[in-house]
């Protein structure tokens, strides 16, 4: 933990120091989910990577103030500007539900499926239909100072006056307005409202039809689906926070036109530091329901899907998304998932086994001493490079030979400290539970597993034990061979026998 904490800022396009705009206080704005369908595969992981980053920040002794947004209006069908109809109303038409009740039945899953993955909840969880007077009063303020324009009823943002002013719209997504402006759908309805092709919608005027809308000076409408990061995240972490998260999906239009609605209402940018995470992929391919290439986290943990072979616990499929950098793009495949269950199975065992361990004493600081000690210091130092979690647990796993070695006695005690020990214990519990946010599924289901397992696998051993020192060689092999076919490892030391789960 010696290394100061860097993280890449999407903003500039570089790792930086992370250094808070208030000493040991981060302020963390994350864009939650629009809930007018089931959380997918690929939102989890987001929230995931931004649960281990919340995590970490309070590990190192920040104090974070977590807001994590709910769009319940406002978010149109395609993810359009205008002219969409609202998702959650399709999907209140759909169903024949109140457009509330379908965001209360998918925000209710929503937090089932992070609880599920435990995923620690935000400090605030805002919505958007919550801060309509809010979203109304930035509008105003974007209006009077010049960067809004009013159309029958509906208010767009003037982009190429921000850019004119600012120079820095497109910045953050690493587009020109020129080309934007090229991009533009013309034929979308309400397009000849606005001035340029690339401005954009801050209040849409509703038509009678709209199932949510509220009075404002221009119109009976409702807020554009930009607006209420811009206004939540104002309210609750100040004009200019740390960090602001998402998907690398959201970094344009929706945090692009962020930036646009800060910097005409209050002249900044809201956020120091700007993060993405990268996208899931099936067997190489974008995940998409109309050719049939999608997994949906349910379907993971019944394996009832044709993409898998087997179920997947809630906590491997987690282990599986932090063996990948929150930065890269991650491919979900069968062989995948079992090399990652595999890999869980394994991290939990040494943990077991290391928290079983009780040292002697006289122990000396000799080269595995110093080796530990410097495994411990290099997974520290990885999650401070970007919250790199595949680089950590690799530096956990170049420590469970050495776990196994003490059980067994090849590694001695009298080669490494109490206090090394008693480092590595915690390291292990730390990164494991605190951290990375896994949990020991065993535990779960029987507080008493495996010190059951660890009885029997001791009356076991004694006996091939006993077997071997009667030269009952015959026993011997069945006992091994039959604990071999549980996946169960026998090793034969000088000191005796130990055993661990492959």
């Amino acid at each position: 933990m010696k290394k100061q904490l860097q993280l890449y800022n999407s903003l500039t396009r570089k790792k930086e120091p992370f250094e808070p705009i208030h000493d040991r206080f981060v302020g963390m704005y994350v864009c939650g989910p629009t809930v007018y369908s089931d959380v997918h595969l690929g939102n989890c992981r987001t929230f995931v990577s931004f649960d281990v980053i919340y995590r970490y920040l309070q590990y190192v002794g920040y104090k974070v103030r977590y807001v994590r947004n709910i769009t319940d209006v406002g978010h149109l069908v395609g993810d359009v500007d205008t002219g969409g109809e609202d998702k959650i109303s399709e999907k209140a038409r759909l169903e024949q539900l109140e457009p509330m009740e379908v965001v209360q039945k998918y925000m209710n899953g929503f937090h089932k499926m992070m609880d599920i993955f435990n995923v620690l909840p935000p400090n605030i969880e805002p919505r958007a239909t919550g801060h309509i007077p809010e979203q109304i009063k930035m509008v105003q303020t974007i209006l009077d100072n010049g960067y809004a324009y009013v159309v029958n009823g509906s208010v767009y943002f003037d982009t190429v006056k921000f850019a004119k002013d600012y120079g820095v719209y497109g910045q953050l997504s690493g587009r020109k307005i020129e080309d934007l402006i090229a991009e533009s759908r013309d034929n979308l309805k309400n397009q000849d409202e606005k001035r340029h092709p690339s401005d954009f919608a801050i209040w849409i005027k509703a038509d009678p039809t709209h199932l949510m809308r509220w009075d404002s000076p221009w119109s009976v409408g409702f807020p554009g689906w930009h607006l209420e990061c811009s206004v939540m995240s104002t309210k609750y972490l100040g004009e200019k926070f740390d960090i602001h998260g998402g998907g690398n999906d959201l970094k344009f239009p929706h945090h692009e036109n962020e930036v646009a609605q800060n910097h005409g209402a209050c002249g900044h940018a809201p956020a120091k530091y700007w993060m993405h995470g990268n996208m899931l992929l099936m067997n190489g391919r974008k995940m998409a329901k109309s050719d049939g290439n999608t997994i949906t986290p349910p379907q993971l943990f019944t394996g009832d899907s044709p993409h898998i072979s087997k179920a997947y616990s809630p906590m491997v499929v987690r282990f599986f998304m932090l063996q990948s950098h929150y930065r890269n793009t991650l491919d979900l495949t069968d062989d995948a998932l079992q090399a990652a269950e595999k890999g869980f199975k394994r991290l939990m065992e040494a943990n077991r086994v290391l928290q079983s361990l009780e040292h002697p004493g006289n122990g000396q600081a000799n080269a595995p001493d110093k080796e530990i000690n410097t495994l411990i210091d290099q997974a520290f130092e990885d999650m401070s490079d970007d919250f790199n979690t595949p680089r950590a647990l690799a530096r956990l796993f170049e420590l469970v030979p050495k776990i196994n070695s003490l059980k067994g006695g090849q590694l001695n005690f009298a080669d490494l400290t109490e206090e090394t020990l008693a480092r590595l214990k915690k390291t292990f519990r730390d990164f494991i539970y605190d951290i990375l946010g896994l949990k020991d599924e065993s535990e779960g289901a029987d507080s008493r597993h495996y010190a059951i397992i660890e009885g029997l696998m001791n009356l076991i051993l004694d006996i091939r034990q006993q077997a071997r020192a009667n030269k009952d060689w015959g026993t011997s092999d069945k006992i091994r061979d039959a604990l071999k076919a549980l996946n169960i490892q026998v090793k034969d030391g000088k000191d005796g026998s130990s055993w661990t789960i492959e």
